[in-house]
This record gives structure tokens, sequence and C-alpha cells, in this order.
């Protein structure tokens, strides 16, 4: 009797994490972002499965300069959108980390990182719709015309 109640329960326990819905827990749907030296990321196309609830990038500044020197951050807009975000981020500064205040266009980023620091952003992939294009960049002048990577929503 007591085998069967412990046998019920793993498979009960088995079936309910099958169906489990995928969230940012699930490898699908986060990913490691490297910001190296030369101005690159790795990778520099990410896809976004169309069964998670949250996405999540954690950036990784794998270079040893001062965020000031030459700073990493994950910024996530509409393609179309990417060259008057940077133009207005240019305007809004250093203190901004060259990104506009309240700017609707900036779908997600992370803060501005120093060598060796990591951070970490999730949002809802219900802002993403398929057959639309994506840019992620980093903002720090002078990355960001060649800091750049695509992401798509897997359909």
């Amino acid at each position: 009797m007591h085998c069967r109640l412990i046998l019920a329960l793993a498979t009960l326990c088995l079936t309910a994490a099958a169906h489990a819905a995928p969230s940012a827990a699930n490898p699908a749907c986060s990913i490691d972002v490297e910001g190296r030296p030369g101005k690159q990321f790795g990778p520099d196309h990410i896809v976004v499965p169309s069964t998670c609830t949250d996405f999540t990038v954690r950036l990784i500044h794998t270079g040893k300069n001062s965020k000031e020197k030459a700073g990493h951050n994950w910024v996530l807009t509409k393609s179309e959108d990417i060259d008057a975000v940077m133009v207005d981020g240019i305007k809004a500064g250093a203190q901004h980390e060259f990104l506009a205040p309240g700017d609707a266009r900036i779908l997600a980023k992370t803060p501005m990182l120093g060598g060796g620091e990591t951070a970490t952003v999730t949002f809802p992939v219900a802002r993403l719709r398929a057959g639309q294009s994506y840019t992620y960049y980093c903002s720090f002048p002078a990355h960001a015309q060649h800091m750049r990577g695509t992401l798509v929503l897997q359909p």
C-alpha cells in the first residue's frame, strides 16, 4: 500500500511538471549574452519561443574597463526605431546611460555595466510580435553602430 501511494504521488508530480507552463526558469525562456571587448555581442541572434510568458536576458560584460570608459548594456527596440532611439539616447547623455528616460520605444534594457559585471532583464513576451524585426544594441557612444544583434519571436 505504501509503495503504491509513493508511486502514485511520483506519477502525479511528473505529470504536473510535464504540463507546466514555460517560465523564466525554463532554459528556453532565457539566455546569457556576453558584451565583449571589440564592441561585440555573443550571440548576435536570439530566438524567443512563443510559448514563453517572459523572457530573461543576462548580460555579462567580459571586458575589464569601467562603465565610464567602455560600458556595455543590452537595449531592445523594434529595428525600425533603433536610429531614433540612439539619437535621443545620445542627447540624454551619460547620466541616463545614453537612453532617453521614459522612451516607450525601448522594449527592454539592462543598466550600463563595467567589466566583470552582470545584469538581468526580464520582459513579457507579449511585447513581441511574430514577423516583426527587433534589434538589440549597446547604447554606449561609438558602440551602438557595431554592437548589435537581432531578436525574433518564434512563430
